[in-house]
């Protein structure tokens, strides 16, 4: 039966699969490229850091309200035109304490590389992290990410603002690190932004997107391939900050772990896949939460060479190395 035998419901992208620039309903289908990740890995891990304190919403930074999200202050609302004290001091326990907490597990008890999705904003208020992450980038293979110059909600932004927030975040990578970043990671990001991310043309992936467990190839409008690796809001501690979400570190740890060993059965069926785990300094950088990473990363050291604990932007080469379309490989400049 047509379409038009229904005119009350239907519209024009009715039994469409892919549509609107960006939706995807089949992805890989139940058919997956075929991937062979380093020394045999059957699962690449890739652990996220977000630094977002001194970005985020609030008075001081020139904004008309206070920031409402991802705090101890489950549920809070934001303040128009007024200055919160708690949560502007929430934010301040992330830079001030909770990021060296998880900066000396990862790289002086582990020694693990991480990807850093670090806010432009945030990153110019803190000389010390910026230090810190210059060396974790030469002796722990870490990579820092751009997560966008404000810890904004983009959905209602202009596009020349934005345009000019990802340059700007992009010049204080280079000014602040010493090197640009090539990944990208908005997090709230509007139907515009990915167009953005490729219109400026230096980041080798984006990953503003969860409709996957490996990355893919979208479309540049040009017609190029351009890498899309998903991330997670579920394998995150943001969880701790949700109603009925975590409430202590071995809840964490437990569905890490369980999520792991999952994705590693698929992967020794012959169905490799990468996971992601995002951590928020002012969240699992307290201290009854960091030990349940710790216990999940002492796990993922019992399992040896089966996980492949890596960077995003290790994974992105990897990908355009041995999975670029038409069978090449990508950006022989990697």
């Amino acid at each position: 039966m047509s379409k038009e035998s229904y005119p009350l419901s239907k519209h024009a992208n009715d039994g469409l699969s892919t549509y609107g620039n960006s939706r995807n309903m089949i992805g890989y289908a139940n058919s997956p490229p075929n991937i062979t990740w380093p020394n045999g890995a059957k699962v690449a891990l890739n652990l996220v850091l977000n630094y977002e304190e001194g970005g985020e919403n609030c008075l001081l930074h020139g904004d008309a309200e206070s920031e409402k999200l991802l705090s101890e202050i489950v549920g809070a609302g934001a303040i128009p035109n007024q200055r919160h004290a708690n949560m502007e001091s929430l934010y301040d326990y992330g830079s001030r304490a909770g990021y060296w907490r998880l900066y000396n597990l990862l790289t002086k008890k582990y020694h693990v590389p991480c990807t850093v999705f670090a806010v432009g904003m945030a990153l110019e208020r803190n000389p010390p992290v910026c230090e810190s992450m210059k060396y974790a980038i030469q002796h722990c293979g870490w990579e820092v990410a751009s997560h966008g110059y404000r810890w904004w909600d983009y959905q209602n932004v202009a596009m020349d603002v934005e345009r000019e927030h990802i340059a700007r975040s992009v010049q204080i990578h280079k000014d602040v690190l010493g090197v640009r970043p090539v990944g990208m990671y908005q997090g709230k990001p509007n139907v515009n932004t990915r167009r953005l991310v490729m219109e400026e043309g230096g980041f080798l992936y984006d990953s503003d997107a969860y409709d996957d467990d490996l990355p893919y190839w979208a479309t540049t409008p040009e017609g190029q391939p351009h890498l899309v690796i998903p991330y997670t809001l579920s394998e995150n501690d943001m969880k701790f900050a949700s109603p009925n979400g975590f409430s202590h570190g071995k809840e964490f740890s437990t569905y890490l772990k369980d999520n792991l060993t999952y994705l590693l059965e698929e992967g020794r069926n012959g169905s490799p896949k990468m996971m992601s785990v995002g951590l928020h300094c002012r969240l699992v950088g307290r201290p009854g939460r960091a030990k349940g990473l710790e216990e999940f990363l002492d796990f993922v050291n019992s399992l040896g060479d089966d996980v492949w604990v890596t960077t995003r932007a290790e994974i992105a080469k990897h990908w355009y190395k041995h999975h670029y379309p038409g069978g090449r490989s990508g950006r022989s400049s990697l």
